[in-house]
This record gives C-alpha cells, structure tokens and sequence, in this order.
C-alpha cells in the first residue's frame, strides 16, 4: 500500500511540473491551454481526493490506533485544504473556459498556491508521516490495512493501462512533452 502512494506521489509530481510551466507561461502573459490545465485539477480532484487521499487517511488511522496516539489532525486538515483549493481552481477554471472574464492576477494567485500547498503536503507525508508508518507496521498490518482500505482502492484514471479515453489529452500530453525519466 505505501509503495502504491508513493507511486502516486511521482505521477502527481510529474501533474504539478506541467502546471509550473502553464503557471510561469500564465506570468510570463503568454497564452496557456485551459483545458490541459482543468484536467490535471479535474485529475486531481477525481482520483487524488476520492482514493489516494482516503487511503492514507485509513492507514494514519491504522497507525494512530497501533501507536496508541491521539490523531493530531494535520494529515486530514490538509486534505481537506487542497479539496477547497482544488474547488476553488476548478472554479476559475470552469469560468475561464466559459468565458467569463476572471483576472490573471487572480488566476496566477490560486495556481501558485494550489501548486505549493500540493508540495508541500506531499514533502510533508514523505518527511514525516510515511516514515512513521515504515517504523510501526509490520507485515501483519499492512495485510489488515490492504483489507481496510479496498473499498477505497480505484484504479489510477490517467497512469494506467485500462481505459485510455479519460483524460485522452491529458494523457497525450504528458507522452509527447512532459515524458518522466
């Protein structure tokens, strides 16, 4: 299950380099493809926090419970951060694409700070969360955390090989110009 986290921690970093280039090409006053841009917060939206979120927060809760701590909240304040960034991104997004005027100040503004509040988060669990989680569960428990989080678990929508049509431009993209290593 953490080896499945990190791999998405890897995809969503390869999203959020696309969306540094889009934020500087935005600020630099040139032209960016908005649709490009709402898929990735689409994408982030529909799998990011509807599973890859949810699964930690089971496995935290798992960890917590083992641990015999009191949950401090900040995993799940955080999820709920990005949530509310990512709603209010898909917002200017939506209206952009339905062309209503929305200032670029504006826009550059929620981009940025939906970009860093994702790394940070990501540099956060990586830092201190997923470490915990390496130092206090053993096999036993992550074969009863894989049972807890089943009915959370949905198949990565744009990194993998089992449906090609969604996100199809976003995909193609990131073949064609934003290859990972």
């Amino acid at each position: 299950m953490l080896q499945r986290l990190m791999r998405d921690h890897k995809h969503i970093a390869i999203l959020l380099n696309i969306l540094s280039n889009k934020l500087t090409r935005l600020a630099d006053g040139n032209g960016v493809n908005f649709n490009l841009v709402r898929d990735i917060v689409e994408y982030m939206q529909g799998y990011a926090e509807h599973s890859h979120h949810p699964l930690e927060d089971i496995i935290f809760d798992y960890y917590s419970n083992k641990a015999g701590l009191a949950n401090c909240g900040q995993l799940y304040n955080e999820h709920h951060r990005l949530a509310e960034a990512s709603g209010s991104l898909i917002y200017s997004l939506n209206m952009i694409l339905s062309d209503v005027v929305i200032s670029r100040e504006k826009l550059i503004k929620d981009l940025k700070d939906y970009i860093q509040l994702q790394q940070l988060h990501m540099e956060y669990e990586e830092r201190e969360v997923f470490p915990l989680f390496v130092s206090t569960l053993d096999d036993n428990d992550w074969d009863r955390v894989a049972i807890l989080c089943q009915q959370r678990l949905v198949d990565d929508p744009l990194f993998n090989d089992n449906d090609k049509s969604m996100f199809e431009d976003l995909r193609a993209y990131i073949d064609r110009v934003d290859k990972p290593l």
